[in-house]
């Protein structure tokens, strides 16, 4: 697919961007997936490279979050292998949807997923008791994985959303353990999108790298002040 100059300057910019929304509060596919669909890209290849750059992107603020030691693997490898076996299939049963239904299906999640972000409440920055134990918030995490590979904005809000209010976690300590398993599930709907032949890669890897500069200024911040102020950007 041939892309202008502007059109892909206009990507990369979005692409930063949205890394450092997504590594402070989830949802920057909220702003890449409509930016590549007004590119002119169809929507499963919109899909498919989103998640591409997404996944590189995230990988970058694990990284950063696993250096100043807010990830918990031990705790949440389960959830995050639930996380990953939901993607796979979600991501599966998206490439088997016609595409003039997604067509119409996808902007009608994203409006669903502002609307989200806008009346969702806030979440603690403290600690609190679990509600759900290991299993209970795997169970969760698989149905958000499913989401993420057969759609995907949100997924990292949904998941914070899940560690506050489920897991009883404060919410950088949430934001943090959020990307590790966004991060499973990006891998495994990008496995499947490739099997299936779906990305375009040197415009998704183009994103990727701006949306690597992105995530490290994001998961910085993150550190630094927490998720506060980004919904308002966000919706």
């Amino acid at each position: 697919m041939h892309l202008t100059f502007e059109a892909l300057s206009f990507l990369i910019a979005v692409a930063f961007m949205a890394g450092t929304i997504d590594a402070l509060a989830g949802g920057g596919g909220l702003l890449t997936i409509p930016a590549l669909l007004t590119a002119g890209v169809p929507p499963i290849a919109a899909l498919a490279t989103n998640k591409l750059q997404s996944m590189i992107g995230t990988a970058s603020a694990v990284a950063a979050f696993m250096r100043s030691g807010r990830i918990d693997l031990r705790a949440f490898a389960l959830p995050a292998l639930g996380a990953f076996a939901g993607s796979l299939a979600g991501a599966t049963a998206v490439q088997h949807v016609d595409p003039s239904f997604l067509s119409a299906l996808v902007p009608l999640l994203l409006i669903a997923m502002a609307l989200y972000f806008l009346l969702a409440p806030a979440m603690s920055e403290e600690d609190r008791h679990a509600r759900l134990g290991r299993w209970g918030l795997t169970a969760v995490c698989s149905g958000i994985g499913f989401y993420d590979g057969f759609f995907g904005p949100g997924t990292g809000s949904f998941l914070t959303t899940a560690l506050v209010a489920l897991g009883g976690l404060g919410l950088v300590r949430a934001i943090a353990n959020t990307k590790f398993i966004n991060l499973a599930t990006n891998v495994a709907a990008l496995a499947a999108m490739i099997t299936g032949g779906k990305v375009l890669w040197v415009l998704g890897l183009s994103m990727a790298v701006a949306n690597v500069a992105g995530n490290q200024v994001g998961a910085w911040l993150a550190i630094r002040f927490g998720g506060r102020g980004v919904r308002p950007l966000l919706v």
